[in-house]
């Protein structure tokens, strides 16, 4: 990391920054300690504290599983469709310096393209709702940035008195929106809110992006973007609410590149697995220099405070459990308490409480009895710990 940082460090935000050294500290004695005891057969053992950094791969199960209980109070009996917006290619070097504005652009857009073609009476004719999940890597670690959606099959009607189902093809399947018209409105929307935003001043151009600061530039590299139909993919829809969690599970809290991708890390190589979508998504093996592999990781950081998984619509966080419970009365549900759930931004994800199963005896799950916040445990605690048999190593 340090040869990294020699190379890199002074253009790396606080943001990345923090992240690279939460993960370098991640589950190490730095972080410091807490002590687990079983219930059961009184086994103890220490662990080192998680960074609970977004960003970090060790630290995304507490908060996926915390994410998709909520979510399962959410589910209506209605197919569900995954939609897929991808920004395209030559927008991406204006997205990395302009994170926060444009990746806000891209929910934007996306959600009133979803909203209005929903409204209109030839497609759908009701009140749609969407929940998006930003994902800005490729499988290769590149910058692909696209917004994952899962998207109700169905809505209420615009006066609120009816469910309006999804029309069905001729083969009799559901289907959702036009992808084509899809695309062509989403491009609009957010060309659109690129240039309300260039006009605002709220776009931000350094190094090889220095001469967009120049309007006649600008629109160039903007009319060179819309000269092709945008890809926006709709996938046929799920099985039903089970498989949209499976789904959900996939995509959510998820970071550029998981620990079980990798497969070795030798003379300063990484090696890790891919898979190649344009040659029939083959699994195949990436080799990166340590800096590389490090500085394609960080291109994923987003900025402090930025939401990367949002709801729109009839189930967005405001009146969500009111709007559920008219949803489930137009579906002839039974009607249940909805409850409340506070979405976060993610940088402080997981429970500090949260059990594991013992590994001793495997019938009960170890809880936390003593916490010491920094540098690991006190020397007369360890002592006293190492005396009963415990062995303080590596967490992760």
């Amino acid at each position: 990391m340090g040869a990294f940082l020699n190379q890199h460090g002074d253009s790396l935000s606080r943001d990345q920054h923090r992240a690279l050294r939460a993960i370098a500290l991640c589950r190490t004695r730095v972080l410091g300690v807490h002590v687990e005891r079983c219930e059961e057969c009184g086994h103890t053992r220490p662990s080192y504290n998680s960074c609970r950094n977004r960003h970090c791969p060790k630290c995304q199960a507490s908060a996926r599983a915390a994410w998709m209980d909520a979510r399962a109070t959410e589910l209506l009996p209605v197919p569900y469709f995954h939609v897929v917006f991808t920004l395209p290619g030559i927008l991406g070097p204006l997205a990395l310096q302009n994170k926060k504005v444009v990746y806000g652009i891209l929910f934007r857009a996306a959600w009133e393209t979803v909203r209005d073609l929903a409204k209109d009476p030839k497609h759908l004719g009701a009140k749609a709702r969407m929940l998006s999940v930003l994902h800005t890597w490729g499988s290769n670690l590149s910058h692909h940035p696209h917004l994952h959606c899962v998207v109700p099959g169905g809505g209420p009607s615009l006066d609120g008195e009816t469910w309006v189902s999804v029309k069905r093809s001729r083969k009799r399947k559901a289907f959702f929106l036009p992808v084509r018209v899809m695309g062509r409105v989403f491009r609009g929307k957010f060309v659109q809110q690129l240039k309300a935003a260039y006009r605002k001043g709220e776009l931000k151009f350094h190094g090889d992006l220095a001469s967009l600061s120049d309007p006649n530039d600008f629109e160039a590299l903007v009319d060179r973007s819309v000269r092709d139909d945008w890809v926006v993919y709709c996938k046929r829809p799920f099985g039903g609410p089970k498989q949209v969690l499976k789904y959900l599970a996939r995509y959510t809290h998820r970071v550029a590149i998981a620990n079980s991708r990798l497969v070795s890390y030798q003379d300063g190589v990484v090696r890790f697995r891919w898979k190649d979508y344009r040659h029939g998504g083959q699994t195949k093996i990436m080799s990166l220099t340590d800096t590389e592999f490090i500085r394609r990781f960080l291109q994923h950081v987003l900025p402090s405070g930025f939401v990367r998984i949002r709801h729109h619509g009839f189930l967005a966080n405001r009146n969500r459990g009111d709007n559920l419970r008219r949803c489930r009365e137009l579906l002839g549900m039974k009607t249940t308490a909805i409850p409340e759930v506070v979405e976060t931004t993610g940088d402080h994800t997981g429970d500090p409480n949260q059990m594991v199963v013992c590994p001793n005896c495997r019938s009960k799950r170890l809880r936390s009895i003593t916490l010491f916040p920094i540098r690991g445990v006190p020397t007369r605690l360890a002592l006293a710990l190492f005396a009963t048999g415990v062995d303080f190593q590596d967490s992760s």
